[in-house]
């Protein structure tokens, strides 16, 4: 009886997910199996339109692309937010309004987001590429070549989203008992030490946790490619998403842009199969890893 009342109580949540995810991602999958456009029937294809997609060359370049894009998104933004994180949990002046602007490109839509960079960043009148000129700096020249409009989507997308991993290991490093770092300071640890031994395995679920949902999160990326260089020039940018809405908005092709869609879910979890395993084994199976 009293199982059957959690039960009831988790149902409106589970019966949620079941109407908005799973019942969405089989028509999705069902329609990867079919040939659909504007104004037809689906026709049953099977897994022509996988088949279809990955013999398509410009799948793979938004696969490198995307695989470019997301590792050194994922990995810049981490770097950056323990270092941040770490600055900010010993002392530092007005820590508060620091705080707020470090966490104020959240606030941004990426639509503004995307404008401000643009604008920031013309190659040839902007006010950062004006700066880098004046002192002798390379410029990115996103506009033409395609290494730069990718370091210029990995820079927008690292400023963005830097917030989230920041406020997800600033506080997982708050929660750490002071205790534990006079102890090791006791016993004679330096502070990379201290960082080694009490920091880092304590921070572990945390900076699981921030990476798990930023690859997922990254691996989707599409506002700032398509509103940056759209793909361009010559698809040299395109993403995975980019080119998912390619396929379903402007070809009219939705059987292979929904394969496209379950490739990149599948692509997505592959990707953080092994952080989620490690993530369950410290939260869930008594922190062994």
């Amino acid at each position: 009886m009293r199982q059957g009342r959690h039960w009831m109580l988790v149902l409106p949540a589970q019966s949620l997910l079941v109407l908005l995810l799973f019942l969405p991602a089989l028509y999705v999958f069902w329609l990867s199996l079919n040939r659909s456009t504007y104004g037809t029937r689906p026709v049953w294809v099977g897994f022509a339109n996988y088949a279809t997609v990955l013999a398509d060359p410009y799948f793979w370049t938004a696969t490198l692309n995307t695989a470019i894009v997301v590792n050194a998104v994922v990995l810049l933004e981490f770097l950056l937010a323990l270092a941040i994180a770490m600055l900010f949990s010993g002392w530092i002046p007005w820590r508060r309004l620091m705080i707020a602007i470090v966490l104020a490109p959240y606030a941004i839509s990426e639509v503004v987001s995307v404008v401000i960079w643009k604008f920031m960043m013309e190659p040839y009148a902007g006010p950062v590429t004006l700066a880098l000129q004046s002192v002798g700096l390379p410029v990115l020249d996103w506009a033409v070549e395609p290494a730069h409009g990718l370091a210029m989507v990995i820079l927008l997308s690292v400023w963005h989203h830097l917030p989230f991993t920041f406020i997800l290991l600033y506080t997982a490093l708050l929660g750490i008992p002071r205790d534990l770092y006079e102890a090791a300071k006791v016993d004679g640890a330096g502070a990379w030490r201290r960082f080694v031994d009490v920091t880092m395995p304590l921070l572990v679920p945390a900076m699981l946790v921030a990476v798990v949902f930023r690859y997922i999160f990254a691996f989707r990326i599409f506002s700032e490619v398509w509103l940056l260089t759209g793909g361009g020039p010559a698809r040299t940018t395109e993403v995975l998403a980019v080119y998912l809405y390619r396929q379903a908005f402007r070809y009219a092709d939705f059987g292979a842009a929904a394969a496209t869609g379950w490739l990149m879910l599948l692509g997505s979890l592959l990707m953080g199969a092994w952080y989620i395993q490690q993530m369950y084994k410290r939260m869930f199976v008594g922190g062994r890893a």
